[in-house]
């Protein structure tokens, strides 16, 4: 690792050899790619898509991916070198760089914000070089000369156990400080930590063994059963090793050995009459590297045979992809979508082609890979967010490495180095959670996949049973493929919807607190059966915000410009925008009034006003407050399926393809707050959640039924939804989007200017709009205007929406004049500090 430090190698000897450099992709967002010269001795290690460490300015020390090797020196500065090669193979794949690029340029960011959001925290080295003593190192007993400036870096770090590059650099306070940091490290005096090494680290276990002359060499086992008599917790131990572990009926098992905490956590065992036996030399520890995501097979699956309506589907999907690369499989809830998908999983697999799955979220992931893993077994990798840095290299290495044939995970799969790809499922593919708001990329992994696909020549099979518009219009149009399946798996049919008027219940004061009486009765029938009922509120916290009675004073945000949620549970008043929160007042700031009222409800107050209702009732909360931790979905989710608990009320995770069986009652509390949303996606999204939510209940014979509490029951929507009627919304919804040049006849790119000065703010949106409209026309520029939500972490927020037909324009020129307008906005001296996102195909 010596050569880390030489940043500025001597001249190189004059032999005939020919000079390289490597253009990388930094962590950073740089409109460009930087340019690195390889020393000659590097030539033959630095590979495309493997990650080096270069300095970059003046400290900085980072990894980065090569994305290109050739012969041409850089114009304007010259190029330093190269400084380490960390794989000895790349990382990255040749169709990932070019996904990557993709990404880039459509969504309209830089290669270095898609490196950053793609690759797993592990396998990044980042921030500034740090240094420590070496653990061997021993300044008294080590006979080594030191330089004076060498003796007080070591004295330095003894002190303050890690310095900095630049902490060394001040504490010399000389230039060329980088030799005696390379020199200490040739003495071994000193290491690098975190910039020099991968942060990935395998998962080891602990395991013992007996050592190896105690089972090869005969006698010496019944020996040792000697030795041990006097002392009968030591031979405990080896009784029950041997009764583990057989030896003397197989010596070679001896060599897997047994876990030590295998053991250890035996309370009849002694813990140190192990470790004795360990100093002994009988038994011997020793270090084994095992998977993250061990194979469970203790409840093998039962064989699966498809229905014939589903075999149906199956066959007609294989032979559009004869004609078509994409095709949507439009089937209601609970068709057994699930079931054809595995299906065509083996399909891809027997081809020898690696399969990725895509779910919209982790609360998915959490449920459907139990099903999967008795299929495929280790072949399968989980990837989301909620896994740790070290779990999520594994998959990566993984799937480089051709062990993990078949991946399940969110968005942030796509990503992943698939090498092989033949098949990709976009499941739910309708749910807004496949787009990337924040940071950049801000991506759609549904679009991402189509050209993932395209890229490595696969098939994409797009799953709901409430499709996008944008996605039933191309199978309209005959682009892509569609499969439908309009019955219900088996005996099962979809449930009988009805909608309550909360009015006429308020009017007969048959409402208790936010159930009507209706609901209520229905929810004490199904749980007098042993059935179970779902209940869902797309709001989480207590309430939405607390008001005064006497003087109407509500809590703000400090940072945005909304009202804090109460949150019962941690008694805090909380911002869902920004993460402010504060402690709930016990008396109004204002006016000092004790008369602070919660007004509306969420997730939580309903949980909490059913078990008061309820008392008998076994209930349970999924929202972001109940599955922060890293198991939560899967335990939630455990809970209901084993019936431990009855009643789970949640936000839109409870609406997207979990599959209950004994689910006969789904309850929607305020289905108005969904509707009247000011988006041209608006009735599309209340469809889909309606139906998705609707389809949990009676998936598995038993009859459902679903309650929608409302206060205008002749909304049209509800028409649709109570006749599972699809193709009505669709013609009605492509029929508005055409007129008003919404997509899919459309391109849609929303651009925010954000500054903390609000008068800042909306000057910099009023010229760069003028100068877009210069550039593109009057009639593709919208605003700009202030959004419902005008100020986001101290930053107050301007929008401009631009609107490409998709006919007749040029689609990356439209963008480079958007880019270019935005570069000459930052030039400008009067708008210092403001910032300008662009976001492709808003959500």
């Amino acid at each position: 690792m010596s050569e880390l430090l030489d940043f500025n190698y001597p001249p190189e000897p004059a032999v005939d050899r020919v000079t390289l450099f490597a253009d990388v992709i930094l962590p950073l967002p740089l409109p460009k790619l930087y340019t690195y010269r390889i020393p000659f001795e590097m030539n033959d290690d630095v590979l495309v898509g493997a990650r080096v460490i270069v300095q970059f300015g003046a400290k900085r020390v980072l990894s980065c991916i090569v994305a290109d090797i050739h012969e041409n020196a850089p114009a304007d500065y010259q190029a330093k070198y190269i400084l380490d090669v960390l794989d000895d193979k790349p990382i990255v794949t040749a169709p990932q760089l070019k996904l990557f690029r993709w990404i880039a340029d459509y969504y309209m960011c830089t290669i270095g914000e898609v490196i950053n959001a793609a690759l797993p925290s592990a396998l990044k080295l980042s921030s500034e070089s740090r240094i420590q003593l070496h653990p061997h190192f021993n300044p008294e007993e080590d006979d080594i000369p030191f330089a004076t400036q060498e003796a007080k870096i070591i004295y330095a770090l003894q002190q303050n156990q890690a310095l900095t590059f630049s902490d060394v650099g001040n504490l010399l306070q000389i230039k060329s400080y980088h030799k005696f940091i390379k020199s200490l490290i040739q003495k071994e005096a000193i290491i690098i930590f975190e910039q020099v090494s991968d942060r990935f680290s395998p998962k080891v276990v602990k395991k013992i063994r007996l050592t190896e002359h105690f089972v090869q060499e005969e006698g010496m086992l019944e020996e040792l059963f000697n030795q041990l008599a006097p002392k009968p917790k030591q031979l405990d131990i080896l009784l029950n090793y041997l009764q583990k572990v057989p030896v003397h009926q197989d010596i070679n098992l001896n060599y897997a050995g047994i876990e030590k905490s295998a053991l250890a956590n035996n309370p009849h065992l002694s813990k140190s009459s192990i470790d004795s036996l360990i100093k002994k030399g009988v038994l011997e520890q020793f270090d084994q590297i095992i998977s993250r995501f061990p194979v469970d097979n203790s409840v093998p699956l039962k064989p699966m045979t498809l229905s014939e309506h589903q075999e149906q589907a199956k066959d007609e999907i294989l032979g559009l992809f004869k004609e078509k690369d994409t095709v949507l499989l439009h089937g209601v809830t609970g068709s057994g979508k699930t079931e054809v998908y595995i299906d065509l999983i083996k399909h891809a697999l027997e081809g020898g082609g690696q399969v990725l799955y895509l779910l919209p979220e982790i609360a998915l992931t959490a449920q459907i890979v139990t099903r999967l893993m008795k299929v495929f077994g280790d072949k399968l990798g989980i990837y989301h967010s909620k896994f740790s840095d070290n779990e999520r290299a594994e998959v990566w290495q993984g799937v480089l490495s051709g062990r993990f044939q078949l991946v399940v995970g969110v968005r942030s799969a796509v990503f992943l180095p698939f090498h092989n790809l033949s098949l990709i499922i976009v499941d739910e593919e309708h749910e807004p959670s496949y787009k990337q708001y924040d940071p950049a990329p801000r991506y759609n992994a549904r679009e991402t996949a189509l050209m993932m696909a395209h890229l490595q020549g696969a098939k994409t099979l797009l799953g709901s049973a409430t499709p996008s518009i944008e996605t039933y219009y191309n199978c309209k149009t005959g682009r892509w493929g569609l499969v439908t399946m309009s019955k219900r798996f088996g005996e099962a049919k979809l449930p009988e919807i009805e909608l309550i008027n909360v009015r006429e219940e308020q009017h007969r004061k048959n409402m208790h607190n936010h159930f009507s009486g209706k609901l209520i009765t229905a929810i004490e029938t199904r749980l007098a059966r042993n059935e179970q009922v779902i209940l869902f509120q797309n709001r989480r916290g207590y309430a939405p915000f607390i008001s005064c009675d006497e003087c109407s004073w509500i809590p703000k945000c400090k940072h945005c410009a909304v009202s804090l949620s109460y949150h019962k549970y941690n008694s805090e008043l909380r911002c869902h925008y920004c993460g402010y929160h504060e402690r709930m007042p016990h008396d109004c700031p204002a006016c000092g009034a004790t008369t602070l009222k919660s007004m509306g409800f969420g997730t939580e107050k309903v949980e909490d006003d059913l078990k008061l209702m309820l008392p008998n009732a076994e209930v349970q909360r999924m929202d972001l407050d109940t599955t922060k931790k890293k198991n939560s979905y899967q335990q939630i989710i455990a809970d209901f399926e084993t019936g431990k608990t009855n009643v789970l009320i949640g936000t839109q995770m409870v609406t997207k393809g979990l599959d209950f069986e004994n689910v006969s009652l789904v309850g929607i509390l305020n289905a108005d707050s969904i509707i009247h949303f000011p988006d041209f996606r608006a009735h599309e999204r209340a469809y889909q959640l309606f139906v998705q939510v609707s389809g949990r209940a009676g998936r598995k014979g038993k009859p459902g039924t679903v309650l929608i509490q409302t206060r205008d029951p002749l909304q049209p929507i509800f028409r649709k939804v109570h006749s599972n009627d699809y193709t009505s919304l669709y013609e009605h919804e492509i029929e508005e989007r055409m007129r008003f040049g919404y997509p899919p006849f459309a391109r849609m790119i929303r651009i925010t200017v954000k500054h903390a000065d609000e008068k800042i703010s909306e000057n910099a949106a009023i010229v760069l709009a003028k100068d877009l409209t210069d550039q593109l026309g009057r009639q593709l520029v919208l605003g700009p205007e202030v959004p419902y939500i005008f100020k986001i972490r101290n930053l107050f927020l301007n929008e401009i929406h631009v609107k490409l037909p998709r006919e007749n324009v040029n689609l990356r020129a439209a963008k480079q004049a958007i880019s270019k307008v935005i570069q000459q906005l930052y030039q400008l001296p009067d708008f210092k500090g403001i910032r300008v996102v662009a976001d492709v195909d808003p959500a």
